[in-house]
């Protein structure tokens, strides 16, 4: 089977000109942590302060100027969870065409609320973006609305490739690109512009443990669907390559590595609290490879930051998640005497400790239990995992046994 038309850098820069004046230049802002973890400059660059809050307005709009009147005319339909839905909402806003969108029933409220602010007509179908994409298919089939692909056609790919651009030019010295892939519109759009202007510039890949198509479809030389996909980044729950991205991915993406959910966890929490940035987990992946491998990576490294739409729902439990994986909480369970005063003198060691008590379960009915016993469970929040062994060693210090 042919490799499907692709664009090349003529292509990204035409999609260039198109977006001057419709998306931002994003700020790439340095790192001194992740530059000090790995011993070379880390660069993020901030597509989560993009229009729309991610990348996709570059491809969605290219694609859509690039209608004819008589297609614009038709209207256009999108299926997504949210990034690519708000970027064909406002781009079609933009060029004053009619956009209908298809988004899963489990959508986020958010995203759903601010896609119907940007100009579109939500639809709600299906649970998972795949049963969202066949009912947008079949929308455009009966009505002749123009489908806006999330990630497979060239003037999609094209206008994420100025993402790669933008690269280049701020930090010409560039020596690693570190970039997330769902389907791969972005991947092959950012390796695509910086090969062609830079070919000695490593591009690095990163998808999630749960749902990474790529390294088995790399490996049989065609795009594979995953049987079920699995992962708290809702940017990169894609099951299968798309066919465009792939064949610009296969030649021009030198790895692509895969990262847990306690990493996409740890690299959100430390975007928050060292870079002062609100980023999704897809969107955090790029950092989530850095701290997962801090040796793997030659400077300077540019990280794209593709997203920064992220549920508050999802933000709160990822920041738990991620707190728990960085060994800032504790959990214990230990024996006190059932007397008057006894659970606040614990709480008084604690203090000294310097924990902080998120949650005390307090047992004083349990035929474990001595007739003067009662049992603590404790959640607390430390500091890391050193300040966990100096809590447990104090509690210990100070007559406690702790059970687990």
């Amino acid at each position: 089977m042919p490799a499907p038309t692709r664009p090349g850098l003529g292509d990204v820069l035409a999609a260039q000109k198109t977006l001057a004046g419709i998306t931002r230049v994003t700020a790439i802002e340095g790192s001194r942590y992740l530059s000090r973890l790995i011993g070379a400059p880390v660069y993020l660059k901030c597509e989560n302060l993009q229009r729309t809050g991610s990348f996709k307005l570059r491809g969605a709009y290219t694609r859509i100027a690039g209608l004819s009147e008589e297609e614009r005319a038709r209207g256009v339909v999108a299926a997504s969870a949210g990034n690519h839905a708000q970027g064909v909402a406002l781009a079609a806003s933009l060029l004053g065409v009619r956009s209908t969108v298809f988004m899963p029933a489990g959508a986020p409220l958010p995203k759903i609320a601010a896609t119907r602010e940007y100009g579109a007509e939500v639809r709600q179908h299906g649970q998972v973006v795949d049963e969202t994409l066949a009912a947008a298919q079949e929308f455009a089939e009966t009505t002749g609305a123009i489908l806006i692909h999330p990630f497979d056609h060239p003037d999609v790919v094209a206008g994420q490739g100025t993402v790669g651009l933008e690269i280049v030019e701020q930090c010409p010295d560039v020596g690693t690109v570190v970039v997330g892939i769902g389907g791969g519109g972005l991947a092959a759009g950012v390796a695509l512009a910086v090969k062609a202007l830079r070919p000695d510039v490593r591009i690095v890949g990163v998808q999630a443990e749960g749902s990474a198509a790529y390294p088995p479809s790399l490996a049989a030389g065609r795009p594979i669907a995953l049987p079920e996909v699995s992962t708290m980044a809702d940017g990169m729950k894609v099951g299968r390559p798309g066919d465009v991205p792939f064949h610009i991915i296969a030649e021009l993406v030198d790895e692509v590595t895969t990262v847990s959910e306690d990493a996409l966890s740890a690299a959100l929490l430390l975007c928050l609290e060292r870079a002062k940035l609100v980023v999704e987990p897809a969107g955090a992946s790029p950092v989530a490879a850095l701290l997962s491998d801090p040796e793997g990576f030659t400077g300077p490294v540019v990280a794209v930051l593709s997203g920064g739409n992220v549920d508050p729902v999802v933000l709160e439990r990822s920041l738990r998640h991620g707190m728990a994986a960085a060994g800032r909480y504790l959990s214990l369970r230990l024996r006190v005497p059932d007397r008057p005063g006894a659970l606040a003198a614990l709480l008084g060691e604690l203090s000294v400790a310097d924990a902080n008590v998120l949650a005390v379960n307090h047992v004083r009915t349990d035929p474990r239990l001595g007739v003067s016993e009662a049992e603590v469970e404790l959640q607390l929040e430390t500091q890391g995992p050193r300040h966990c062994t100096e809590v447990s060693e104090a509690l210990r210090a100070a007559g406690y046994r702790i059970l687990g």
